[in-house]
């Protein structure tokens, strides 16, 4: 059997990893400012994360939601202390898309209807609905496809309130990235972001905030819709949850009421994926990375706008866009294969910084060298 080819791999085999530096199987090393796509959230091989899945496997490893798993209770409670939403309520799955897939469900058991809003430019996953509300026709399958998402211009306030107009009792929810990943580090605004909350409120549809790339402390706030001042209903986790290990969550406001059956997952809030939860956000408290992610990102962001080259740079703490021009297109080749310095994309030519959250200013300064040298 061969693997099923659907991904453009870089001639790179990755055998250790510490911090924020891999090294290949020639011994090479790199500096990591992917975190394998934002994932990477308290540096590879933390020896805390270590220690608690070590730990935990050694005590029980699975076992299903069928009885009670203190584990997800205690996840449940440090998860909202950290991200100041006490009130909520957890529901734990793998991944971002299932994340956004029964945030999107619960939505719809919730007010009973059928209608979603989505944005040009949104990434919210592969699964069914996940995909749905995707901008990208190329990977929406036709039995994807559905009459049910309205998608509108991002950051267009004139044409969400006159959707909600004439749609609004047909509106079951409104997704948003509080920062597109795959759009391109493009920010939602304050004021659009409090549009949807009003509105949402007016017609009693449904505001989830898809945190899948853009939480978890990435902006320097646990949530990167928070700067805005206002609550959504539903917050989708992922990516940085885990550091590595597959766990995501949706945090649910107290007006939903659960019901036995609502929503059901096998893997999800698994003892080992807990664990792993826990140990993430235990070393961004102690560690202060939520801080320190907004103190190195700005630092980055700073320097970065130095550069006459660069068209614009986006975003906020460790979640940076550079959009270069067409004749620097092979900068994030060259990072790589030159400089040995690990980064995202997002087309046609913006890199993607999205490190762990515990990057030293040190890393920072190595990675701006590299980048000096390929720009100027």
């Amino acid at each position: 059997m061969e693997l099923f080819d659907v991904y453009p791999l870089n001639d790179i085999t990755i055998v250790s990893a510490k911090g924020s530096n891999v090294w290949d199987a020639n011994n090479q090393k790199y500096l990591d400012l992917y975190g394998g796509h934002a994932v990477i959230s308290i540096g590879h091989t933390n020896p805390h994360y270590v220690t608690r899945l070590t730990d935990q496997l050694n005590k029980v490893g699975f076992y299903s939601n069928s009885v009670k798993i203190p584990l997800q209770v205690q996840l449940a409670e440090k998860l909202g202390e950290v991200s100041g939403k006490t009130d909520y309520q957890l529901f734990l799955v793998n991944s971002g898309a299932e994340a956004n897939e029964n945030a999107l469900k619960l939505a719809s058991f919730y007010n009973g209807r059928k209608k979603v809003i989505a944005f040009s430019g949104a990434f919210h996953g592969r699964t069914s609905l996940a995909v749905a509300v995707t901008d990208n026709p190329k990977i929406v399958a036709p039995i994807n496809q559905t009459k049910n998402v309205i998608f509108l211009p991002f950051n267009n306030e004139v044409a969400l309130e006159e959707t909600f107009k004439s749609q609004g009792d047909e509106i079951s929810a409104v997704i948003i990235e509080g920062i597109q990943g795959v759009g391109g580090i493009k920010e939602a605004s304050k004021s659009f972001l409090q549009k949807i909350r009003s509105l949402c409120d007016e017609y009693n549809a449904v505001y989830i905030a898809d945190s899948v790339q853009c939480g978890y402390g990435r902006t320097g706030l646990f949530y990167a819709h928070d700067y805005a001042g206002v609550e959504a209903d539903v917050y989708t986790t992922a990516k940085g949850m885990g550091n590595g290990f597959p766990v995501a969550g949706i945090s649910i406001a107290p007006k939903f009421k659960p019901w036995h059956g609502e929503l059901g997952t096998t893997f999800g809030g698994n003892h080992l994926a807990c664990a792993a939860a826990l140990a993430v956000l235990e070393v961004m408290e102690k560690d202060n990375l939520m801080q320190n992610a907004e103190e190195i990102g700005s630092y980055l962001i700073e320097e970065l706008n130095k550069f006459e080259q660069v068209i614009e740079v986006r975003g906020r703490g460790l979640m940076i866009g550079i959009e270069l021009p067409e004749e620097l297109a092979n900068v994030k080749k060259d990072l790589l294969f030159k400089h040995f310095v690990f980064t995202g994309e997002a087309k046609p030519n913006v890199i993607r910084l999205l490190p762990a959250l515990n990057l030293t200013k040190a890393h920072a300064e190595e990675f701006l060298d590299a980048f000096s040298k390929l720009v100027n």
